[in-house]
């Protein structure tokens, strides 16, 4: 019986070695290339193998290979990444470097069983991405001032917050690349590292030899940095590790999972951290969104009617009036037929001015401080996301697919 198992696995390695799946595979990688694509799902269902990309946020059904067993796509997937292929019942991750036309691209791969068979997302993540500026991440001129205000100072804490795949790595990146000089030491630790910066000492976790953000935070204070980014506090104990870090002299950048900049105060309190020290070290919070750009060759104009701000009253709410031109999505060959072509961010940042530090405390109120940072002069995410969609960058469905109205 274990003869058969094991003939049964060759078997399989030399299916999915065959040159009609390594093409196969090589053809999903360029196309996620060509499409800028930053993960391919690959699924198998009763009805036979799925194949998805996600491009500008959102999947994209592609079709699947023709004539290749679903198993033998997903092995040759694991061979990539130095997986087991043996292995069906549990989850597995791994890594690899691919070169995928004239570009090198390093990838993220995640397996899981599914009642139909494994299933596997493969993570993209380019080597060659260009150049990180401020300029690129689609500030408001009055933000991209704030930034570069905060990014001067020598110590304290910066969060940048938001859910998964709201650009906050890329964010985080531009903030370094600015702050990377030869006179400072900047340490990073991160869950993957996705942007290799030269000049920079970064690490990866690794929770399976200890070495988490916590370790990792415990160690660069003895490193002699001037800034230190930690991926994310995800607990009470890195939490009040990158604190006390900023309170030492460090400036320290980080992330979280808030629905706006004003609930960053209270979840830091929620992970244990005293008001006194949050008001003696966070410096601001950046909260942010991406939405997808219009394609220039393809966007159309609108002028809003009266029966548009009737089917939709968030219209008025947000400013919109009758007669305001606006632009939908139309669709090309350039943008795939989406009428959409890139990302851009829409961005809060709220600073710890006098007013909001007053607020913070055991009972701090997330609403109590998202108004009196407005009233500071914060814009907020929604009201950067309007400004967007009235410069014919983006749209209405996707202003609203990424703010809430509050």
């Amino acid at each position: 019986m274990q003869q058969q198992s094991d003939d049964d696995i060759e078997s399989l390695r030399d299916l999915a070695s065959g040159a009609p799946v390594v093409r196969a595979l090589n053809d999903l990688l360029e196309r996620a290339a060509d499409l800028r694509a930053s993960d391919i799902h690959v699924e198998p269902f009763r009805a036979g193998l799925a194949v998805r990309m996600r491009v500008d946020g959102l999947l994209r059904v592609l079709p699947s290979p023709h004539g290749i067993p679903p198993q033998a796509l997903i092995s040759r997937i694991k061979i990539l990444a130095s997986l087991n292929i043996a292995e069906r019942r549990l989850p597995q991750d791994g890594a690899a470097r691919v070169r995928v036309g004239r570009s090198e691209i390093d990838v993220r791969v995640a397996t899981m069983p599914t009642q139909h068979g494994e299933s596997a997302v493969i993570r993209l993540l380019p080597r060659d991405r260009g150049l990180l500026e401020m300029s690129k991440l689609g500030l408001a001129a009055r933000d991209e001032s704030v930034m570069t205000r905060l990014l001067a100072m020598p110590h304290g804490m910066i969060v940048v917050t938001g859910p998964t795949g709201s650009g906050k790595t890329t964010t985080l990146a531009t903030m370094l690349s600015i702050l990377n000089e030869p006179t400072r030491k900047i340490l990073t630790i991160e869950d993957p590292v996705e942007y290799e910066i030269p000049g920079i000492n970064q690490s990866q976790v690794k929770p399976s030899i200890g070495l988490t953000f916590a370790s990792a935070m415990r160690a660069f204070v003895r490193q002699d940095p001037d800034v230190i980014m930690v991926g994310e506090v995800r607990d009470a104990e890195t939490a009040h590790i990158a604190i006390h870090a900023a309170l030492t002299g460090h400036l320290v950048l980080t992330t979280l999972h808030t629905e706006t900049a004003a609930a960053a105060v209270p979840r830091l309190i929620d992970l244990g951290i005293e008001g006194f020290l949050l008001k003696s070290t966070l410096r601001a919070v950046v909260a942010q969104r991406l939405v997808r750009v219009l394609c220039d060759r393809c966007k159309v104009p609108h002028a809003l009617t009266e029966a548009d701000l009737a089917k939709d009253p968030r219209l008025a709410v947000v400013g919109f009036k009758c007669g305001e031109v606006v632009h939908e999505a139309g669709g090309c060959e350039r943008c795939g037929g989406t009428g959409y072509r890139g990302r851009n961010g829409v961005f809060e940042i709220l600073e710890m001015s006098d007013e909001v530090r007053a607020l913070v405390g055991p009972q701090t109120d997330s609403h109590s401080i998202d108004a009196a940072a407005m009233r500071g002069g914060m814009t907020t995410m929604l009201e950067d996301a309007v400004a967007k969609c009235r410069a014919g960058l983006t749209t209405v469905p996707e202003l609203f697919r990424v703010t809430t109205v509050r």
